[in-house]
């Protein structure tokens, strides 16, 4: 009952988490676009007013024309629009659907032995701790150099250092799936903090001081302007590192902490390129060609990087299982497949601890024939395909173990 009523809480938080994400990335992309868009005003009222850019557009047989006031409008309307709980929503919804999938589960999910074998209190805390400590460190560097001569690129540099640090520290000490998770999560976690912290608390001062009748101080648009920046450029690497989880290929991989660096690198560069080629139809910036390629060349570099590699010839033997596999790959039937009395000892061996008779996660047993034959295609997809299973590798099996399930499945997945 606990493992279905988790499933449940996965998928409909997964769900919401979702649906509150696109309304963030959404807004943020647009007034992205609004910003590198806008024109001088033509409309002498509307310069008298303070506007210091205009934008006409068409949409849904419509026709809308935004205006942006330099500091502050001449008057609040009584209705003003606030984007900030499509932020908070989605980080709401994405630490508990982290809670539920990962930390209610750290043994399991969160924790890799071969890596470092932590109990599972340290490993949630060590896990929280990245959450914290990346903003932290995030928001002094932007207090510290946001404002100085050449700030947003010492800033950028700094942060790109930090994740760098944090990938590697992630990978290396928790779970390959859990640790892609945990980056995104980690930058999201500043990305909402920004909203939190700055955004939202600058734009009320702002309205306070126009409602007081005082000068307001523009230090708090710029403010929150630079770190609404930062969180558009966070957009894509967070996004990639999200949808990773799906993709055993990418955190399975020997260095994937260097995987996760490289395909966050050229996701900031590719939005680079976006946030920037409005400006350039515009005159104001060179063509931003560039920043495109480099992040495509990055993300071509690293399939190529990743390609599968062949095979050894030569099983090596590892554990009963695999003796028998060894035997099984020296004098192999002519059609190169293998029949169940082969494979059942690999279920046995790697398998029976979670899918066996004393345990069924998933409702899902590999202790008969008869289950093995149903499920044929989730085995071969889980273990041969994808690598997901066993999760995270806890039973030890091996790409020769692997290749058993595989050639038994290519041959029919016959069963007694």
């Amino acid at each position: 009952m606990e493992s279905y009523l988790l499933d449940w809480a996965n998928l409909l938080l997964r769900w919401v988490h979702v649906i509150t994400a696109i309304a963030w990335v959404g807004s943020s992309f647009y007034f992205v676009f609004l910003d590198s868009s806008l024109t001088p005003p033509v409309d002498d009222d509307l310069k008298k007013q303070g506007v210091s850019g205009e934008l006409w557009a068409v949409h849904g047989g419509g026709f809308y024309h935004p205006v942006k006031f330099a500091v502050s409008p001449p008057k609040l309307p009584a209705h003003l629009h606030w984007f900030y709980w499509e932020s908070y929503s989605t980080w709401l919804s994405g630490f508990a659907l982290f809670t539920v999938s990962y930390l209610w589960s750290a043994g399991t999910y969160l924790i890799d032995k071969s890596r470092m074998d932590w109990a599972p209190p340290a490993a949630i805390g060590a896990a929280l701790g990245f959450l914290v400590v990346f903003w932290l460190l995030y928001d002094a560097v932007c207090r510290l150099f946001g404002r100085r001569r050449n700030g947003d690129a010492i800033v950028g540099a700094l942060v790109f250092g930090l994740v760098c640090v944090a990938s590697w520290l992630a990978c290396h000490w928790f779970a390959g799936r859990a640790a892609f998770l945990l980056v995104g999560a980690m930058i999201a976690t500043a990305m909402s903090a920004n909203v939190f912290f700055w955004i939202i608390p600058g734009q009320k001062k702002m309205v306070a001081a126009i409602q007081a009748g005082q000068p307001v101080d523009p230090v708090h648009g710029q403010r929150g302007k630079q770190r609404s920046v930062h969180n558009t450029y966070f957009t894509l690497p967070v996004l990639f590192a999200m949808l990773s989880n799906h993709y055993s290929f990418t955190w399975s991989h020997p260095q994937n902490w260097l995987v996760l660096i490289v395909m966050m690198f050229a996701g900031a560069a590719i939005r680079q390129f976006f946030v920037m080629r409005h400006g350039h139809k515009l005159g104001r910036n060179g063509n931003p060609l560039p920043y495109a390629l480099v992040g495509v060349a990055a993300i071509v570099g690293a399939i190529v990087w990743m390609r599968p590699v062949p095979p050894a010839t030569t099983p090596v033997a590892a554990g009963n299982a695999t003796n028998l596999i060894a035997k099984e790959t020296s004098n192999p039937p002519a059609s190169g497949t293998i029949g169940y009395e082969k494979l059942q000892p690999v279920l046995a061996q790697r398998c029976f601890l979670c899918h066996g008779e004393q345990v069924q996660m998933k409702n899902l047993r590999l202790d008969s024939a008869p289950s093995v034959k149903q499920h044929a295609q989730a085995i071969y997809q889980q273990a041969v395909v994808q690598k997901l299973m066993p999760m995270n590798n806890a039973t030890g099996m091996t790409d020769e173990e692997r290749d058993v399930v595989r050639r038994w499945f290519e041959g029919g997945a016959p069963v007694p």
